[in-house]
């Protein structure tokens, strides 16, 4: 990418929020979100509001390192409790729960942002994302969301380089995913397996791994990590066993981890 092609990006970014005058954003701690969150704090101050939904699809170790980034940026996120659980369209897992979980958050920031006075809510979609079916992107749709990122032409490697540029913490987080992404579809979701699946991230990122993916399938852990660590992955392939035996899991699986993009690109 040109230099040139970047600046005129990050150019009609800004262009973008200053137009909208205030915006709360769907904010989760991810490079995506942490980004746009950046972006708004310098082209409308104290006007761009980060939301984040705290449900049990949402790690703990997420959660506060989310609520540490916007502090640090000189934004007191406002922490809103969703309660997707509660509907058993979500729990099915039918593959369109990410409709409903979008669907949840968006009805619980417009509450939110009516209340407040806030006209505008923005999530942190990117260019990568209309790669693939986004059910999530259709709730952000009819809830007339905006997508400043991806209207602006900023995909990953636009928002990695922003994020370097202004040396944000997360210029080099792995990409991320709620809990429910690791649960097959078909598989419901529920308070235990979120917490399974979280408690088993925990133990094998306690190994040293960045890049973690644990999939819940019944009695087999699909483990996933990036390229660069799949070799120390297949080498601990015992201690990663013993890990994850007390929670429940008979066998690990190893895969290496690739986004929706990278898979579709893959021949």
């Amino acid at each position: 990418m040109s230099g040139d092609s970047y600046f005129e990006r990050e150019t009609a970014l800004f262009a973008y929020l200053r137009e909208l005058g205030d915006v709360a954003v769907a904010y989760s701690g991810g490079v995506d979100s942490s980004v746009l969150l950046c972006a708004a704090r310098e082209a409308l101050g104290s006007r761009a509001v980060a939301l984040i939904a705290d449900s049990p699809s949402l790690a703990r170790s997420e959660l506060d390192s989310a609520l540490s980034f916007a502090r640090a940026l000189g934004c007191e996120p406002v922490v809103v409790a969703t309660d997707e659980l509660d509907d058993p369209r979500y729990r099915a897992n039918a593959g369109d729960r990410c409709y409903f979980c979008k669907a949840t958050l968006f009805r619980a920031m417009t509450a939110w942002a009516r209340d407040s006075g806030v006209r505008n809510l923005a999530f942190g979609e990117i260019t990568d994302d209309l790669v693939d079916d986004r059910p999530g992107a259709r709730a952000a749709r009819e809830f007339r969301v905006h997508a400043p990122l991806s209207k602006a032409g900023f995909g990953k490697e636009e928002v990695r380089r922003f994020a370097r540029e202004r040396r944000l913490e997360v210029a080099e987080k792995p990409s991320s995913a709620c809990l429910a992404s690791r649960l097959p579809v078909g598989t419901p979701v529920t308070r235990e397996r979120l917490a399974r699946v979280e408690r088993a991230e925990e133990l094998v990122r306690a190994l040293g791994f960045a890049q973690v993916r644990v999939r819940d399938r019944g009695e087999t852990a699909g483990f996933e990590t990036s390229a660069s660590e799949f070799s120390r992955a297949q080498s601990l392939r015992a201690e990663l066993a013993q890990a994850l035996t007390p929670l429940g899991f008979q066998r690990v699986e190893l895969a290496i981890y690739r986004t929706a993009a990278e898979r579709l690109a893959a021949p």
